[in-house]
């Protein structure tokens, strides 16, 4: 998403990435397969590292791994590294000593992220984005309209209380994501056994059906039991203008404004209870908010002012 619009914008841009990524960008291609392996990773910084040294850019931005960046960080060249799940507070700390003066950044994608790491380093949060267009956005769905559950069919997502929230309230609930092999057993007897006409499992689905899956929907469910770093999924609700009933934990305090684009709430029997108001929220007003805060043309502008301030500071 950042790559494309960049490009169009008019930024010269790279990219290091798999040999089969698709972009507009210029694309250097990672010699390794794997992002895990040690050989692969060592492959994918020469591959990273050597184009760094010898072309003339502005400032780097990584997504991947902090170790791509460690031949960098005595140059002054400005590094950014964005965190998209729990950051390693020690290797920040190392990375950040090593570092020459005002070269090094981070975000987070939340500030639950960030706030992690802001104590040894400088850090901002920025939200993941999504495309305005890629959403169909509802003013109205039908009265019986479904709750939604969509994510990995985990423990940690809750599907299981989703599930309970759905009988509970006698609100049908349509399930959908991927289910990891080590959770075959949790699906197999905390949610298959309870499918039927009111609840449904209807695998994983591509973009075309998420935008509709959750442009029909009442609401999405997200009764998480871990600290969910952004959720991208709440983002894209409510850029179909359905609302989000989350449990307050991780981002979703900074992501959903009670009684605003959803609710919040720390238990199922509070989850039950807000699913009887749901028609109290305003879909118009949850894709205002979406637009206002989420949509990719607000991120992306977030982090060109970021690349900017690291320029200049870079530039002392």
């Amino acid at each position: 998403m950042l790559i494309e619009d960049y490009v169009k914008l008019g930024h010269e841009v790279s990219l290091f990435a798999h040999k089969d990524s698709k972009t507009s960008a210029r694309l250097f291609p990672y010699s390794g397969i794997s992002s895990v392996n040690k050989k692969d990773l060592l492959l994918n910084s020469i591959t990273i590292n050597k184009e760094l040294f010898v072309g003339n850019y502005d400032l780097v931005h990584s997504f991947g791994r902090l170790a791509y960046l460690l031949p960098q960080l005595p140059r002054k060249l400005p590094k950014l590294m964005s965190y998209q799940r729990e950051p390693s507070v020690n290797q920040i700390k190392r990375a950040f000593s090593l570092a020459k003066k005002n070269s090094l950044a981070f975000t987070g994608c939340s500030a639950y992220i960030s706030n992690q790491i802001l104590p040894h380093a400088p850090a901002f949060p920025i939200f993941n984005g999504v495309n305005l267009n890629t959403y169909n956005f509802n003013t109205i769905v039908n009265e019986d309209a479904p709750l939604v559950f969509l994510g990995r069919i985990e423990p940690i997502k809750g599907t299981h209380i989703a599930i309970e929230v759905a009988k509970k309230t006698g609100k049908k609930l349509i399930i959908a994501g991927n289910i990891p092999s080590e959770y075959k057993y949790y699906f197999n007897t905390k949610v298959k056994p309870y499918l039927d006409d009111q609840i449904s499992y209807i695998g994983t689905v591509d973009d075309v059906q998420k935008n509709t899956l959750l442009g029909n929907a009442s609401a999405f469910l997200m009764p998480i039991q871990w600290n969910e770093p952004f959720g991208i999924v709440m983002a894209e609700a409510m850029a179909c203008g359905t609302p989000v009933i989350a449990f307050n934990r991780g981002s979703v305090p900074e992501v959903v404004i009670h009684g605003v684009n959803g609710y919040r709430c720390n238990t199922k029997e509070e989850m039950i209870e807000l699913v009887f108001k749901i028609n109290l929220l305003n879909r118009v007003a949850v894709r205002k908010d979406f637009e206002e805060r989420f949509s990719s043309q607000v991120i992306i502008k977030q982090y060109l002012i970021l690349y900017a301030q690291l320029l200049a500071k870079g530039s002392r």
